[in-house]
């Protein structure tokens, strides 16, 4: 009775490990754009602030990030013409936020539109 007492008592001890060690991941990433097709991005950080503050850095040219919370962003370029039309979007699901950017880009004269980039933070 002892010895099953003890593996129950390890058991619980393991179980409550495993599920305070398993903390609400919350990585933020974002995505830059500017113009003729630059862009810039960041994943894994564990502030948005910093993720911002990043994927600007790596953008060249006038960017800005593209405005989302705990989801997905992506860039559409035209392929023959990437200072031509483009379109972004940001969604829940990464698919979405790249059939929206492919949308846009052809809705703004792109006819050969392509996913040049993409982010999602934690949660997208």
């Amino acid at each position: 009775m002892i010895i099953i007492g003890r593996v129950i008592a390890r058991m619980l001890l393991a179980g409550a490990l495993v599920v305070g060690g398993m903390g609400v991941v919350q990585a933020a990433g974002v995505l830059a754009v500017g113009t003729c097709g630059a862009y810039g991005y960041s994943y894994d950080f564990p502030r948005p602030e910093a993720a911002h503050k990043a994927a600007l850095a790596k953008c060249s040219g006038n960017c800005k990030a593209v405005p989302r919370h705990k989801a997905c962003a992506a860039l559409a370029v035209d392929g023959r013409n990437p200072c031509g039309a483009h379109g972004y979007a940001a969604a829940p699901q990464l698919g979405q936020a790249q059939n929206t950017a492919l949308r846009f880009c052809h809705k703004f004269g792109g006819r050969d539109c392509v996913i040049r980039a993409w982010a999602c933070d934690g949660a997208g």
